[in-house]
């Protein structure tokens, strides 16, 4: 940091916001702290009184922050994201499309390791809406070495630390089952509810259908969703453990393979995941139908960006998978399901 005199000024660096009061009237900040002086400031800085100031003096080897700023946003995010422009060292992004959130959380840690450098992102593994904002780069100092940037860059491999995976076109077929939705007794509303969830993330249900607590019933019904060229099955309904809850004997019989049966999570606790090659299939317990929020909704971001669901996933949803239930759902503004540290 140096003194210098105003009129001397153009195109050095203020060290420290500058107030314009005028009475009766208004009290701004005229120039903030790391505004680069231009040829056009210096009658209004003058009318100010300030005839010298306090400035950085930029070598030919420093970056000011807001550059800087533009310079990691360009290595650490990707197309995908609308940037905002830099203002005092930070340029922040927002989505460009619907989709998963992902980042890469070692390559994250490994950009904050630089004290001149922070890049604050949104919980991996979010849903986000075109619009909503998922990231910032902040530049610490007023302004950093060249040299420091472009080791960041290679510390990072030189691929962006984030990405949003788009949300793929899927085709489910959906069985409830249950003999007292089969014979008439009670209607389905299950489906509807499933359909709904479905629909938030473009999955359409064209192949749908409703079982007796059958076994065969059951196996039939999901090979034929496997005939018809589905992306998805799910099974509503038979989850328990009642003589009469079939449904994941059915999907075993099926021949899927079972990633698992059960899940640490509230609501959601009798969740089944199961895959036949690479279709996903879904046993769901009767809490979807009318919980709020379940681990069906934390799980099917994931399947419909086209993800595969590991059992490794499903065990580490014990920490975070305790829903509580509050008053007004802001779900997935919250923690439940943000435990898991879902990374590219």
């Amino acid at each position: 940091m140096k003194t210098i005199n105003t009129v001397d000024a153009v195109g050095t660096v203020l060290c420290h916001d500058l107030t314009l009061i005028v009475k009766d009237n208004v009290k701004t900040t005229a120039f903030r702290k790391g505004h680069v002086i231009k040829s056009e400031d210096i009658p209004l800085l003058l009318s100010m009184g300030k005839t010298r100031l306090f400035v950085w003096d930029l070598g030919d080897d420093m970056v000011h922050e807001n550059d800087a700023a533009k310079r990691l946003a360009e290595i650490c995010v990707p197309e995908g994201f609308v940037a905002t422009e830099a203002k005092e060292g930070r340029v922040s992004f927002s989505a460009a499309i619907d989709g998963l959130f992902m980042v890469d959380l070692a390559r994250l840690e490994a950009a904050n390791d630089f004290e001149e450098f922070s890049v604050v992102v949104r919980s991996s593994g979010s849903p986000v809406k075109k619009g909503q904002n998922v990231a910032a780069v902040k530049i610490v100092p007023l302004a950093v070495h060249s040299d420091k940037i472009e080791q960041v860059n290679l510390k990072l491999g030189g691929r962006p630390l984030m990405q949003i995976r788009p949300y793929l076109p899927l085709k489910a077929g959906i069985a409830a089952t249950g003999s007292e939705i089969y014979h008439g007794r009670i209607v389905d509303q299950f489906t509807k509810v499933v359909e709904d969830k479905l629909a938030d993330f473009g999955i359409s249900a064209p192949h749908k259908t409703i079982c007796d607590d059958n076994m065969t019933m059951i196996v039939n019904a999901i090979n034929g969703f496997i005939e018809k060229g589905v992306d998805l099955i799910i099974l509503t309904g038979g989850m328990s453990v009642d003589p009469d809850d079939l449904t994941p004997g059915a999907i075993k019989a099926a021949g899927a393979e079972l990633v698992s049966y059960g899940a640490p999570a509230l609501p959601g606790a009798m969740f089944l995941v199961a895959y036949i090659g690479k279709v996903p299939v879904l046993g769901l317990p009767g809490c979807v139908m009318f919980g709020k929020r379940t681990v069906f909704d934390v799980i099917l971001p994931r399947i419909a960006a086209g993800l595969r669901v590991t059992r490794r996933e499903i065990r580490g949803l014990g920490h975070g998978g305790l829903c509580l239930e509050c008053p007004t759902c802001i779900f997935p503004a919250c923690s439940f399901g943000r435990g898991w540290p879902y990374s590219l």
